[in-house]
C-alpha cells in the first residue's frame, strides 16, 4: 500500500493486467483491498499479457519503452519484455528494493538510448 501511494503521489500512472479466469472476483478484490483506486488503467480477464499490454498503450498513448512492469511469472516477463518494455521478475512481493531496483534497470536502458 506504501509503494501504491508512494507512486500516485509522484504522479506516475499505474496499472493492473491480471490473466485471471475469475475476473469478478479480482475486481471485487481490488475494491476490498481499497487500492482500486491506484490503477488508471485495468486489464482484468484470460488471455496472453501482451492483449493487456497494447490495449494500456491504446489507452493511454504511453509506449511500451516508457513503462516499467514488475510480476510474478516468468513467462510474462518473457513475453511482455519483447514489447520493449523494461520487465522486473518479483519473487516475494513488490518492497521497496525491488521498486528501487526496477527505477534503476528502467533508467539505465533510458540512459544508454542517448
Amino acid at each position: 500500500m506504501e509503494i501504491l501511494k508512494f507512486l500516485k503521489s509522484k504522479g506516475i500512472c499505474l496499472a493492473a493486467a491480471s490473466r485471471t479466469e475469475d475476473p469478478p472476483a479480482a475486481r471485487e478484490l481490488l475494491t476490498v483491498l481499497d487500492i482500486d483506486k491506484y490503477f488508471a488503467y485495468k486489464e482484468i480477464y484470460p488471455g496472453s499479457k501482451v492483449t493487456h499490454f497494447r490495449k494500456f498503450t491504446q489507452a493511454s498513448g504511453i509506449p511500451y519503452t516508457s513503462m516499467l512492469f514488475f510480476d510474478d511469472e516468468e513467462r510474462n516477463i518473457h513475453e511482455i519484455s519483447r514489447l520493449g518494455v523494461t520487465c522486473i521478475l518479483v519473487r516475494r512481493g513488490l518492497k521497496h528494493a525491488v521498486l528501487r531496483n526496477g527505477l534503476k534497470q528502467f533508467a539505465a536502458r533510458h540512459k544508454q538510448k542517448k
